[in-house]
């Protein structure tokens, strides 16, 4: 873990932002991975007997946004739920994101601009710091996740044709390793694993719970 000087306070922004200091990846080194090419993370990564993410197959490219509120004296992290009639993840607890549109130069601009219109979130209050890993889905998303400081500022205004609700959790309670579960459920006949980080009512899994983990080992392990 990188030591931090003292009077930083522990996972705030700040914490965060010198943390992912030259660590986090550039958009020019995601991009390309986001489009086609090797992952290093997916919804099999808990399942190696399974193999790794197939790379023969049609994926789409992908981006979300994983916004941290500069919350004081600890940050959030913003998460919606979607609707429950979209045709993938439909449910789930999620980043603001979806599929890059051939409009987009690059996955930042995708991430967003899908927060923008599916949160209302106003570009201006968003501090891109870098991206994690580009994590690929069981429903063949590949998706890179952009890591941005947000303004506490924030006034959302949801679109409730995709997002049900959105809500913070405490950047500290995601960052602890005690709150990353490892569940299973059965999957076309075989037991799969996956990470869960339930919170209150809420229930974290899937492709969200794994780059969550995976912002813990690059930032807090």
């Amino acid at each position: 873990m990188k030591q931090l000087p003292n009077d930083i306070a522990p996972y705030s922004g700040e914490d965060l932002r010198r943390r992912a200091s030259g660590i986090l990846l550039p958009t020019d080194e995601v991009k390309q991975v986001a489009m086609a090419g090797p992952v290093r993370y997916s919804d099999l990564s808990l399942n190696p007997e399974l193999g790794p993410a197939r790379q023969d197959v049609d994926t789409r490219a992908a981006a979300v946004l994983v916004p941290i509120i500069e919350r004081a004296p600890e940050a959030t992290i913003l998460l919606t739920e979607r609707t429950r009639h979209l045709s993938a993840h439909a449910g789930q607890i999620a980043f603001p994101g979806g599929k890059m549109d051939e409009s987009d130069a690059e996955p930042m601009q995708t991430a967003l601009r899908e927060a923008r219109e599916e949160i209302g979130l106003d570009s201006s209050l968003v501090r891109p710091i870098g991206f994690l890993d580009t994590y690929q889905t069981v429903t063949n998303f590949r998706v890179a996740p952009l890591v941005a400081l947000v303004s506490p500022e924030i006034e959302l205004v949801l679109d409730a044709s995709e997002v049900a609700d959105a809500f913070e959790v405490p950047l500290r309670f995601l960052m602890s390793q005690e709150n990353h579960h490892i569940h299973s459920l059965n999957y076309e006949g075989r037991e799969r694993f996956y990470y869960a980080m339930p919170y209150g009512d809420r229930y974290i899994w899937g492709a969200t719970a794994g780059i969550l983990h995976n912002l813990y080992e690059w930032l807090y392990s």
